[in-house]
């Protein structure tokens, strides 16, 4: 039977030999006592070379005076203490440069208590410290990028309480980063939009998915309100569990401003296209007016005549007057564009009338006629009336110039459940199919050059997505189009 020492000495080599650190035992002269498997293949060295030599001639004197390491191992024999030193750099001839992780432990003689050796681990921490180092950049370039940002870049806790806010949310808000850091997010947003986002946001701690481009206001710290159009995100952990809530926002001031500026051109072109019908119909009621002044002054003494005459003057200029009231309505510049912020319960029909009556002669001009199917009793649609105006004038004008040889339109409003459907049905020559896809991208147009910009439909559509509503087009070629406007008719202010 092997002793109970060969079975400790073959179990201790075992050990040694395939463990993945590199371990060496040094006595109290500093010589090396063992080396095991790792050690030598890691360093290039055999046992002969290596056992029984000293410490100094095993690592390089540069490595040794560096680490101290002479020094620490003579202080763990005198104080019997393991020492967790720290790193290690050390380049084996002909091999890269490696990191190593090294521990001092003393070993103790049983009978004696003495410490006798001293064990040197060193473990490879090579992978660690570049991986670490490849975080720590990938972590500079990340925050690299959120503070260079033009938008707001906030990230938050699970209940929504902000972490981190970056420079950009910063100059937008006026609130500095520890000003709001540990504050709710929804502190942050106008009174209005508070409770949608505390739901959004409790939905994402659960993990539901929620839409992007959500628009809320912020709050600036100088008082003043901004739209932020948002989309959010969650945070996971390895095991899928939510850690955190991502909230990427854009300012919008800028981009309202352009969007009223193209809205405001679109206007201007359907203008210059009635512009010659519109003066028709104002140079009508002047003529009468002419006609009638004229006639009072030769016949001043028949009184009703006077009388039929000023009822005459006192129609046509009413119907002047109204017509240009209208055109001035039309016209307007929509300074803000908000349509939540200025939404009123508007009646479709009414608004359908006042544009046809707007474009009557030029639809009379094209030899068009018109017929309106509106529905009674309709529920209220919430809106601005402006924008909606402009939105009906560019469909009836699209419908006129599809029916260059005349035609009929027909204008349809209609209900279902939850949405109001007004129909812009034509005779025209339709569209190709291969213009379906493109018909509502800005600048887009069938037309002649001179004769069209493209700019009427793009916008028409960005309108109606104001007011959280959609467009759709039903064409065949030689039958016709039908432009559908869906609107909302939830009874609650968009």
């Amino acid at each position: 039977m092997m002793p109970a020492s060969n079975i400790y000495k073959q179990l201790y080599e075992g050990v040694l030999a395939s463990i993945p650190a590199s371990v060496l035992l040094l006595d109290r002269r500093l010589h090396v006592v063992s080396a095991n498997r790792n050690f030598l293949e890691k360093s290039r060295r055999n046992q002969e070379s290596t056992i029984g030599q000293e410490l100094s001639t095993v690592f390089p004197p540069v490595l040794l005076a560096y680490t101290r390491l002479e020094e620490r191992v003579q202080k763990v024999f005198v104080t019997g203490r393991t020492e967790d030193e720290g790193e290690m750099t050390y380049r084996a001839p002909g091999l890269p440069t490696r990191v190593y992780f090294y521990r001092l432990t003393p070993i103790q003689d049983e009978s004696s208590g003495q410490v006798e050796h001293v064990m040197l681990l060193m473990e490879d921490i090579t992978e660690r410290v570049r991986l670490g180092e490849e975080i720590r950049r990938a972590e500079r370039h990340l925050a690299s990028v959120v503070e260079g940002a033009n938008d707001i870049v906030v990230s938050m806790d699970p209940d929504g309480t902000i972490h981190t806010w970056n420079r950009t949310a910063e100059t937008l808000t006026g609130y500095g980063r520890s000003e709001v850091q540990g504050a709710p997010l929804v502190n942050m947003c106008a009174p209005e939009n508070r409770e949608t986002l505390q739901k959004l946001l409790r939905e994402m701690g659960r993990g539901r998915k929620v839409s992007d481009n959500l628009e809320l206001s912020l709050i600036a710290k100088s008082g003043n309100t901004f739209n932020v159009a948002w989309s959010l995100s969650v945070m996971r952990d390895d095991g899928g569990a939510v850690i955190g809530l991502v909230a990427v926002g854009r300012d919008l001031t800028e981009h309202r401003k352009m969007e009223a500026q193209l809205f405001q051109s679109a206007k201007m072109a359907s203008l210059g296209v009635m512009a010659g019908g519109i003066a028709h119909e104002i140079r009508n009621p002047l003529g009468i007016c002419s006609a009638a002044a004229q006639l009072l002054q030769e016949h001043p003494e028949e009184i009703e005549f006077v009388r039929e005459a000023s009822a005459k003057i006192y129609t046509a200029v009413h119907r002047a007057s109204a017509i240009i009231e209208n055109l001035l309505k039309f016209a307007r510049p929509a300074q803000d564009l908000m349509v939540q912020d200025r939404s009123v319960p508007l009646t479709i029909n009414e608004i359908i009338s006042d544009t046809l009556d707007l474009i009557a002669n030029e639809v009379a001009l094209r030899q068009i006629e018109i017929h309106q199917r509106l529905a009674k009793n309709l529920p209220p649609v919430y809106g601005n009336r402006n924008l909606l105006q402009q939105v009906f004038t560019n469909l009836v004008l699209n419908a006129i110039n599809s029916m260059s040889a005349g035609g009929q339109l027909t204008v349809t409003t209609r209900t279902n459940s939850k949405q109001m459907l007004i129909d812009f049905s034509d005779t025209g020559r339709g569209i190709e199919p291969q213009h379906l896809e493109h018909i509502f991208d800005p600048f887009f147009t069938t037309m002649p050059v001179g004769q069209g910009v493209g700019l009427g439909l793009s916008v028409s559509y960005a309108i109606i997505k104001q007011h959280r509503g959609h467009i759709t087009v039903n064409s065949q070629i030689g039958q016709g189009s039908t432009f559908t406007v869906w609107l909302p008719i939830t009874g609650v202010t968009p």
